[in-house]
């Protein structure tokens, strides 16, 4: 049984976000599943998981420091593509794709978002 039923993020530019959650997501076969009222949008691989969304008070968004969300990588190649969408849309780097010391068969690569929240995709099989 899993243990959250969403995550969400906070956005300032939901078109910005949008646009780079789509790129960097898709490789995970993650999907945009649709706007979430006026200022959120949906994703998931069947039912939305992960939402994007300018905070309800008002307040600009802001990430949280040490914070980091991680996504689920098929393959080691889809860590690579989940990288390369990213920065190649608005993210920026926080660790290149390679292999992680703590087991011997993770393979990750971290970003950040245009708006500072630190994500990450992990593939956790052998080999390539």
């Amino acid at each position: 049984m899993a243990i959250f039923t969403h995550v969400v993020v906070g956005t300032n530019d939901k078109a910005k976000s949008m646009a780079f959650y789509d790129a960097t997501l898709s490789p995970l076969g993650v999907k945009n599943l649709g706007l979430f009222g006026e200022n959120g949008v949906l994703y998931g691989a069947q039912s939305p998981e992960f939402l994007i969304t300018k905070p309800a008070n008002g307040e600009p968004a802001c990430h949280a420091n040490g914070g980091t969300i991680g996504f689920a990588a098929p393959s080691r190649a889809a860590v690579r593509a989940f990288h390369a969408a990213g920065l190649a849309n608005g993210g920026t780097d926080e660790g290149a794709p390679g292999p992680r010391s703590f087991t011997p068969t993770a393979y990750a690569a971290y970003l950040r978002d245009p708006c500072g929240n630190k994500i990450c995709a992990y593939c956790f099989a052998d080999g390539e």
